[in-house]
Formats: C-alpha cells, structure tokens, sequence
C-alpha cells in the first residue's frame, strides 16, 4: 500500500473523485434526463471535472478544517 505521509493527498484523491462522481451524476440527469447515451455523458462530465476537484480539495480542505476548529467549542 501507500505510506502513511500520503494519506491527505490520497483522501482528496478518494474524495474528490466520489464527490465528482456524485455532483456530475446528478447535474447530468438534471440537464439531459434519463436518455440512453446517459452513461456517456456521465463519464464524460466526471472526467472533466475530477480533475478540477482534485487540486481544490487539496486546497480548500486545510481551509475548512481551520473553520470547523473555529466554529466547535474546545473541551
């Protein structure tokens, strides 16, 4: 497997490919419904916008973290 040091660059992998998946399924269904070249179109969209995800959620998670630290009360 991955060494350990990898493990934030490899969650924004897995998230950001999940949450693209996910984001790109449902906007594709939105705009085109459900015809037969759906799955096409789908993949495409993914693939287009995984790779914009990617370095955002690498940049943006640390950033969240920071105002989720801000915004929970310290025990």
């Amino acid at each position: 497997m991955f060494p350990r040091r990898f493990e934030p660059v490899l969650f924004g992998f897995v998230l950001s490919g999940l949450m693209s998946l996910l984001v790109s399924g449902i906007s594709t269904l939105m705009s085109v419904g459900p015809v037969p070249v759906f799955l096409q179109l789908w993949l495409r969209a993914w693939l287009t916008a995984w790779p914009v995800a990617f370095p955002v959620v690498l940049f943006v998670a640390p950033v969240a973290r920071r105002l989720v630290q801000r915004l929970v009360l310290q025990a």
